[in-house]
């Protein structure tokens, strides 16, 4: 979909509105809004503390939109809309680094290839100490990033802390437009299958996709893992052209029902990728887009999907330009997959605005089983609605032990000092280990020691009886310092439960049939009793 057509399927959510909604209550509107005006002159004039006028509009937009209970409807400040926008496109002008808060300042945390960044020879671990003439230490990452970001082409100085330099590292760099790529790697797990992780719908997210299963084609794989987890969505129309990489011409993708309105969306063009065979693995975390692409192929059964029920984001949102540089994001229709499954799981917001979370649906009692709507695939196959996209093969997570739950809960307040600390450990292992390396109690003892020096109050007894996650923690940020992503994952493989599963599948088919005919034949799972990574 063109973003002249996205445009236009917002402009025909909102005609019907703008046409009915004034003709027909231009007498209630006419009062509420003389409600309001008197409303906010009173509180402007008579209010014991002097309050700026701006700022009470403001705040009586924000309460209209609370009021909607709409946990996906926002009113964005134009600050929050540059984000907004920075987020979803996955573009932003600055030099091309991934940051986090370690101890007294912000580090590099990765380095975005072909960056501003990358070309000057920064270095994953080093610590920002000043950009231009502002000393960073104490700095928040929110801080050091409004510092770091700015007009293409404008020019920043930024001075490092680097392991094993006693002098601070001076780089000068020009601002680019940088692409935050949706596939961060794509890596053969075997001699026949391709992986890919896809970690969000950005403007490229569809090339990202395209490149990579075209390289992995060319390096042997003769079938493709799409893993969607924790893959919040983002772009439709991104959605919408990767779902036609794999899907033929003229095939429905997608329809949405809006305020009177109904629409389809349909594929058009021919498929990069007709024939590879797909396993796609999705999770709670996967929403929105990334509900759209596994709907799409699973209903075509084009894909054979793992994992866990997914977030449930059936729901189409438009962005809305207000005067002063604001926006109004609102929902504005819900959407359907090609068998007309409705993915939306029923959210509202507390008075907090955090969302109040439904059970989870499981398809493991017959009671739960009934009580869903069921749709059939282009084949025939039985698929459940109801909110989500429902796996073909559920495979619970691995789960952790009691004892590594307590101290995930302990150091929940703490998060941001614990990864920090574990990635200043990290990086003092750098260019000390091997691939196969054992993590070392005594990095542990060093996490530990460096988070009781900054102000962590974590009992000890607690900290020794979860040290096999605080090690896999340490294992991942390790492998990732020295290696990259790619020996994570080879080494997060043996205790991934649904990519091993996957994996396994892949070995026991040719083509997309041979797949599904040997996942029949599977043996139904049940939830997973070992530990899970600490990634």
């Amino acid at each position: 979909m063109t973003r002249n057509r996205k445009a236009a399927l917002a402009a025909i959510v909102l005609v019907p509105l703008l046409a009915s909604g004034f003709a027909l209550q231009a007498k209630a509107t006419r009062g509420g809004a003389q409600l309001l005006d008197q409303v906010l002159t009173f509180v402007a004039l008579r209010y014991v503390d002097t309050l700026d006028a701006q700022q009470l509009y403001e705040k009586a937009a924000r309460g209209l939109v609370k009021e909607l209970n709409d946990p996906y409807t926002e009113l964005f400040t134009p600050k929050q809309l540059e984000e907004f926008s920075r987020n979803t496109n996955g573009r932003y002008a600055g030099i091309g680094m991934e940051i986090v808060k370690v101890g007294d300042y912000v580090t590099v945390n990765k380095v975005f290839p072909n960056s501003p960044a990358e070309q000057g020879g920064v270095l994953e671990g080093d610590k920002i100490a000043n950009i231009d003439t502002t000393n960073t230490r104490g700095f928040s990452t929110q801080q050091v990033q409004n510092k770091l970001l700015g007009p293409i082409g404008t020019p920043v100085n930024v001075q490092f802390l680097r392991v094993g330099v006693s002098q601070p590292v001076k780089l000068n760099f020009k601002r680019a437009e940088i692409h935050v790529p949706a596939v961060p790697f794509a890596m053969m797990l075997d001699e026949r299958t391709g992986y890919v992780p896809l970690t969000r719908f950005s403007e490229q997210t569809t090339e990202d996709i395209a490149n990579s299963v075209l390289a992995l084609r060319k390096k042997g794989a003769k079938g493709v893992i799409i893993d969607l987890r924790g893959n919040p969505g983002g772009i439709l129309e991104e959605a919408f052209s990767m779902s036609n990489l794999f899907l033929p011409k003229g095939k429905e993708l997608l329809s949405v029902r809006g305020r009177g309105e109904f629409q389809k969306f349909v594929s058009q063009q021919d498929p990069l990728a007709p024939d590879v065979p797909l396993l796609v693995l999705v999770d709670g975390g996967s929403a929105s887009a990334s509900e759209i692409v596994a709907g799409a192929l699973q209903d075509y059964d084009r894909a054979y999907v793992l994992g866990t029920t997914s977030f449930g984001k059936g729901l189409v949102q438009s962005v809305y330009n207000l005067d002063g540089g604001y926006a109004l994001k609102i929902t504005t229709g819900k959407w359907y997959t090609p068998s007309g499954r409705s993915i939306q799981k029923e959210r509202k917001l507390n008075a907090d605005g955090q969302f109040l979370e439904v059970q989870p649906d499981s398809l493991e009692t017959d009671s739960v089983r009934k009580a869903r709507p069921t749709y059939k695939s282009a084949s025939g196959r039985t698929l459940y609605g109801g909110g989500g996209i429902t796996p073909d093969m559920i495979l619970a997570p691995d789960t952790l032990t009691s004892a590594e739950q307590t101290l995930r809960r302990a150091l929940l307040p703490y998060f941001g000092k614990y990864q920090g600390h574990i990635l200043a450990v990290a990086e003092d292992q750098k260019g000390k280990v091997r691939p196969d390396f054992v993590v070392n109690p005594a990095w542990r003892e060093e996490v530990y020691r460096r988070l009781t020096a900054d102000t962590v109050k974590i009992d000890k007894a607690v900290w020794d009886a979860g040290a096999s996650d605080v090690d896999r923690f340490i294992e991942d940020r390790v492998a990732k310092v020295a290696f990259g992503d790619t020996l994570v994952l080879r080494r997060n493989l043996r205790i991934d439960n649904q990519l091993r599963r996957a994996v396994e599948l892949m070995r026991k088919g040719t083509t997309q049939q041979e797949i599904f005919a040997a996942a029949a034949q599977e043996p139904v799972a049940k939830p997973a009793a070992t530990r899970r990574s600490g990634n």
